[in-house]
């Protein structure tokens, strides 16, 4: 029974995980952009790795926001997800994790370390959870809850009948970008 302190914060972070992205995952089939929040999380890793190569603690606020910028800026490039259904994020994803852990793997002075730290942002451990980071999860996806709930109309008639959403004189792509999934990284 001493394994349940240590797996208390690991399992509340996966209900927080769980509830959000059960709800952004029906926005994201609706759409058809599976690839974007994959994507998303590949930009926001190229500029940890960027981070990192600039002498950042990549634990620290810098390599944080450094990661947010790159996230939103890799946003903003992304084309409306509604016009073709085939995304050059699949496409970007690919070309990042190759470039990322090809970089890491090539001789770089700090390379077996921030190598395995690379792997670790790609795969994640929920069980080395925090506290701290469970509840700053639970602060940033409640906004992000409470923000989708207050507009879900708008955000559920672009995902369903961009048609007439567009008839309604919405800006499809400023509704697209506050939409998009999975903005807000651990």
């Amino acid at each position: 029974m001493d394994i349940l302190p240590f797996l208390f914060w690991p399992f509340v972070a996966s209900l927080i995980l769980t509830g959000i992205h059960a709800y952004l995952g029906v926005h994201v089939v609706e759409r058809g952009v599976i690839f974007v929040d994959l994507a998303l999380a590949q930009i926001a890793a190229l500029g940890a790795t960027i981070a990192i190569l600039l002498g950042m603690d990549p634990h620290g606020r810098g390599a944080y926001f450094l990661s947010l910028g790159f996230t939103f800026l890799g946003r903003a490039s992304f084309p409306c997800p509604h016009a073709p259904r085939t995304h050059p994020a699949g496409s970007f994803y690919r070309h990042r994790l190759c470039g990322g852990i090809g970089h890491r793997d090539s001789g770089h002075e700090q390379g077996d370390r921030e190598t395995e730290h690379l792997k670790d942002m790609l795969v994640g451990n929920i069980l080395a959870v925090s506290r701290a980071e469970v509840v700053k999860t639970a602060l940033l996806y409640g906004a992000i809850g409470l923000f989708h709930y207050i507009f879900r109309k708008k955000f559920l008639l672009i995902s369903t009948n961009l048609v007439q959403a567009e008839g309604c004189g919405m800006s499809i792509r400023l509704w697209t970008f506050c939409s998009t999934p999975r903005l807000a990284l651990w």
